[in-house]
């Protein structure tokens, strides 16, 4: 994208980082940094973790984000979706830096080391997104930058660990972008800064809705093990997913967290269940519909509905209360307005405000952060979002009020014994009364 069409340039970018959340400073001594040349710059290299559909995405938009960027290797538990991802790219207009022959293709569940190990600069992760604190770690280990889809863990001791690897990432100069969009979108970010700005006084309540229909699902083919056909099912198994809040309704869980300025809350309260999902194996043990309030330790409240069930009413959008008045976000329009009690307009984003894809903003940020030798880190911010909606999930499946502190020492890990294709016990659905947050 040119300098015209990205949301912010950099003068903008710094004067809003407080508002985003982003950490952006120069580092000359920033780790895999790769100066450009005058006209062609100095190749890229990129391993792309996880060859789904969002997999896919993310690799055609690091390849339009830098035109040295070469997709160097790939890494998926399973061959056939290696072969179809990169299949898309057989007429796509940077085919040629799709560099990726059979013997950097790797396939079972130790593939991202040696994708990681090939000799690449950065690493789109974007598995299933149990396994993305592995690859976290994995990958700041080996001094690589990093895009990592959301959710980035779907338990406690995922949290920590990604916690972990976040510091080492910042120690390193490693570049840390997140999966999660909205904050690179314009009219969000317009919107966020002027709650910053006090546009709207104190934030005092949020709600936001994540009204869908129910994901795809994959029946079970001949020679599957227990174990392939539940990640082949990743988004219907808790274990894989962290359920629909942890995996879906977490964008705007995000949003809740950007308004009230990364402090998280002190508990939560939750209700859901599986209303309408079909009593197929396919649909694992998630719930289809969830209602959550977070409270914060001096009285403010936000509020989390959303659910995946077919036929019904479709939208996903935010209004925020402030002691001057109020705010709706429809991220989809765009609508972004602030009004006070009586109505009238404070603040509203321009009919021809500018809308770039936030999706390829992400990668956008991202590559021009690690050819100007600059570091962008958005792991505080992104671990809080990720944990505020694993601490949601608790308080649903158990039906108790559960705080922050509970819910971060949790020892419960989501793990299986062991990652082999082979027999796995199918998991239940969790009973509010009967599960309990340990």
């Amino acid at each position: 994208m040119s300098n015209h069409d990205t949301a912010l340039d950099r003068r903008d970018f710094v004067a809003l980082s407080s508002a985003l959340g982003l950490a952006a400073f120069v580092a000359p001594g920033c780790a895999s940094t790769v100066v450009s040349g005058a006209d062609e710059p100095k190749p890229l290299k990129v391993a792309l973790i996880g060859c789904g559909g969002r997999g896919s995405g993310a690799a055609n938009q690091a390849l339009k984000a830098d035109k040295g960027v070469i997709l160097w290797a790939v890494a998926d538990a399973f061959p056939d979706r290696m072969d179809a991802c990169l299949k898309q790219f057989d007429k796509h207009p940077a085919k040629d830096r799709v560099q990726v022959p059979a013997e950097r293709r790797f396939a079972g569940f130790d593939g991202y080391k040696k994708a990681i190990a090939s000799g690449v600069d950065a690493v789109l992760l974007c598995s299933a997104p149990h396994f993305r604190p592995m690859h976290l770690a994995e990958s700041v280990a080996a001094g690589k930058h990093i895009f990592c889809e959301k959710p980035m863990f779907v338990d406690a001791p995922g949290y920590r660990s990604v916690c972990e690897s976040v510091k080492a990432a910042r120690a390193k100069n490693l570049n840390l972008v997140s999966g999660f969009c909205w904050r690179r979108s314009a009219p969000e970010r317009a919107t966020f800064a002027e709650l910053e700005k006090g546009t709207l006084g104190s934030v005092m309540a949020m709600y936001g809705c994540y009204y869908t229909g129910p994901l795809g699902t994959k029946k079970r083919e001949q020679g599957w093990s227990d174990m392939e056909f539940q990640v082949r099912n990743w988004q219907h198994f808790n274990w894989l997913s962290g359920d629909q809040l942890v995996e879906q309704a977490v964008h705007s869980i995000d949003k809740i967290n950007w308004a009230f300025r990364n402090e998280p809350p002190a508990s939560a309260v939750g209700m859901g269940g599986r209303q309408l999902r079909e009593p197929i194996p396919e649909r694992g043990d998630v719930y289809d519909h969830f209602a959550v309030v977070y409270e914060w330790a001096d009285g403010r409240r936000a509020f989390l509905n959303c659910r995946q069930e077919p036929d019904c009413y479709f939208e996903n959008t935010d209004w925020i209360a402030g002691t001057k008045g109020q705010c709706f976000i429809n991220g989809w329009g765009p609508t972004h307005w602030m009004k006070d009690p009586a109505g009238k307009v404070l603040w509203e984003y321009p009919a021809d405000g500018p809308k770039p894809d936030m999706y390829q903003a992400e990668h956008d940020e991202l590559f021009r952060a690690i050819r100007a030798g600059t570091v962008i880190n958005d792991g505080d911010w992104m671990v809080t979002s990720n944990m505020m909606a694993v601490l949601g999930r608790m308080a649903a499946y158990s039906g108790q009020k559960v705080t922050w502190e509970q819910a971060c020492a949790s020892q419960e890990s989501l793990s299986p014994p062991q990652y082999i294709m082979g027999p796995l016990e199918m998991p239940v659905e969790k009973k509010p009364g009967q599960y309990k947050v340990t």
